[in-house]
């Protein structure tokens, strides 16, 4: 047997052996036991802490994760994560805002194996910058569309105007991602349908429990069923569909939140009564195929849609892979008006077809995972897939990067 110590002493390790750990099935627990005994001996590494923190983050010790990741920054605020393949081809900065694993693009995943060296500068309240920029080729705004970022963004918006290197994901374009922003800036493109979403509060949603009325009376249009969120949550964290005012109240005895997203739920389900979900990389503007998840029930995640469990399924996610081109032409005006609305570099499509054709918008986010992690015994056509991804990005960076020294 393997000693743990030996598989995880490394420097910086970021998100990626986590992330490939968990798919597989490994204890990241006793990896992370490994990692706090280590840091009994060098309560001083900024690198352990953090590495630490990730690992506590990836087993939803949400708390715990952000108090480890606080310690690591108040030592240091740069962390390097040298490429795989040596001699890197580029470097790039991640401008990145302190927060869970939602909280930056997880590009470490994307680009694992690859030839780009990665810097995570993590900006810090009082004075983002405070720490020495490390020489870069590219920088890329990785921070997430929240409510908490929005005045980090704005700052970056005039810091970053003159930068001697491209900036990938300029800060003015982030917010155009926010739920409620996306879904009116979408609203009218040809080829899609979003549904309206709208921020809505704590009180007025009891106020519309305590009369049992209809959503419609605070939300022009907007009837039952509707989707509820908390502002700024991921990963379907308290994600509901609410069917009447009793599904409300119960809804608000369980989450503590003080401000929501509301939606119009759309039943998107196929004619075998099976939902499917499509999620698409867009790079420059071309569009890629990431996964399809098919399930059973309206929320979907693809870690528990039964891909792993159900032959079936994969080999349906393999056609659409296969198939992609097809996917991409049927759906070239609504990618395209995405592409072209956002003004984003890179961003991440979930989305599914309806039955006239169009593509329905759950979401867009420059923050969602992108791998290839998953086994290629389950999984094997997923690989060359994914590798057309990668190679997308990586070639995208090196374009900028020559077309900026051409420019000089």
């Amino acid at each position: 047997m393997n000693d743990p110590v030996s598989q995880i002493d490394l420097p910086f390790i970021g998100l990626a052996p986590f992330l490939r750990m968990s798919i597989a099935g490994e204890d990241i627990q006793a990896r992370g036991q490994v990692l706090l005994d280590k840091i009994q001996h060098y309560p001083d590494d900024a690198n352990l802490w953090m590495n630490l923190s990730t690992a506590m983050l990836c087993l939803g010790k949400s708390q715990l994760g952000l108090s480890l990741q606080s310690e690591a920054l108040a030592m240091r605020s740069v962390y390097h994560l040298a490429a795989a393949q040596q001699p890197a081809r580029l470097t790039l900065l991640m401008l990145m805002a302190p927060g869970d694993l939602a909280a930056n693009t997880p590009l470490d995943c994307l680009l694992e194996n690859s030839d780009i060296n990665l810097i995570f500068y993590y900006l810090l309240p009082g004075d983002p910058f405070a720490a020495e920029i490390p020489k870069h080729d590219i920088l890329l705004v990785a921070i997430s569309e929240t409510d908490e970022n929005r005045q980090l963004l704005t700052f970056l918006e005039n810091h970053l105007l003159n930068w001697p290197v491209p900036v990938i994901n300029a800060p003015q374009h982030i917010p155009t991602v926010g739920r409620n922003v996306a879904s009116a800036l979408l609203t009218g493109a040809p080829g899609l349908i979003i549904p309206p979403s709208f921020r809505i509060s704590r009180k007025q949603l009891e106020l519309l429990a305590e009369d049992s009325g209809s959503p419609s009376r605070l939300i022009d249009a907007c009837n039952f069923p509707v989707i509820l969120r908390p502002i700024d949550s991921h990963a379907g964290r308290d994600l509901a569909r609410i069917g009447d005012w009793a599904d409300l109240s119960s809804y608000l005895s369980r989450v503590a939140d003080t401000e929501f997203f509301v939606s119009e739920f759309i039943d998107y389900r196929s004619q075998d009564g099976l939902f499917r979900k499509f999620r698409v990389a867009l790079i420059d503007g071309v569009p890629y195929a990431c996964h399809m998840a098919v399930s059973e029930h309206w929320m979907i995640h693809y870690v528990n849609a039964g891909m792993y469990e159900e032959a079936a399924k994969r080999i349906e996610e393999a056609t659409f892979m296969e198939n992609f081109a097809a996917f991409a032409r049927q759906h070239q005006a609504a990618l395209n008006a995405i592409d072209q609305r956002t003004g984003l570099d890179y961003l991440c499509i979930d989305c599914a077809e309806m039955p006239n054709g169009e593509l329905l918008i759950f979401e867009i986010d420059h923050a969602m995972v992108v791998h290839a992690m998953d086994s290629q015994a389950l999984f094997p056509y997923k690989q060359q897939h994914m590798q057309k991804v990668q190679t997308a990005f990586r070639d995208f960076l090196l374009r900028r990067q020559a077309e900026a020294v051409s420019a000089q």
